[in-house]
């Protein structure tokens, strides 16, 4: 099943509701594989959240530290993609982290949106590796890694407190070499993708 256009923009200050609606309806679908958080989750979701979450990455943006964006299918608001922990310097390294709508899943929207936004990140971004982690029962996030292109390096034990517990967490990387001419330029290739 194709789930349409999936294209990614920067991230606006009135992406509020369209990112309020969905994390407040798909907690069960997302909380379960975020980072632990202060708060009750319809707090840190809730519209009023959303302008302050948006001015810190808007500010990690303009000093490079962040590339974050919205994953967009059909030209609506599907999820949301970032390259966080920007390390300039003879490093040139980040991570990446996304999540989908529950209605977005499936059809390859979130190995889309990875592609296109590590080709940016290691494009005009001028990044050389990026990282990613994932819980090893998180199976369609591992899905979406490894058809991307990325490759396990190692276990991480005990990374990240998500759901109130310390859990493991799959290390995955990618670097610029492992590219070749582009992950969405693969994907289209192996008949995952086409061009619109």
């Amino acid at each position: 099943m194709r789930a349409g256009v999936v294209a990614l923009r920067p991230i606006r200050v009135r992406d509020a509701g369209d990112w309020s609606r969905i994390r407040l309806r798909d907690q069960n679908h997302l909380e379960r594989w975020e980072p632990t958080a202060p708060g009750p989750w319809a707090d840190r979701n809730g519209f009023w959240s959303w302008p302050t979450q948006w001015l810190a990455l808007r500010g990690l943006a303009r000093r490079g530290q962040c590339l974050p964006f919205v994953i967009t299918v059909d030209g609506d608001y599907a999820g949301q993609i970032t390259v966080g922990n920007v390390i300039r310097a003879s490093l040139r390294s980040a991570w990446i982290g996304y999540w989908v709508s529950s209605t977005a899943v499936g059809g390859g929207v979130a190995t889309a949106a990875v592609a296109l936004l590590v080709d940016h990140a290691f494009s005009a971004g001028g990044l050389h590796r990026i990282e990613a982690t994932v819980r090893p029962e998180n199976e369609p996030s591992i899905r979406v890694l490894t058809k991307a292109g990325f490759r396990q390096e190692g276990l991480f034990q005990r990374y990240l407190d998500v759901a109130g517990d310390w859990r493991d967490h799959l290390c995955f990387a990618i670097t610029a070499e492992e590219t070749g001419p582009g992950l969405a330029a693969r994907l289209v290739r192996d008949g995952r993708a086409e061009y619109v």
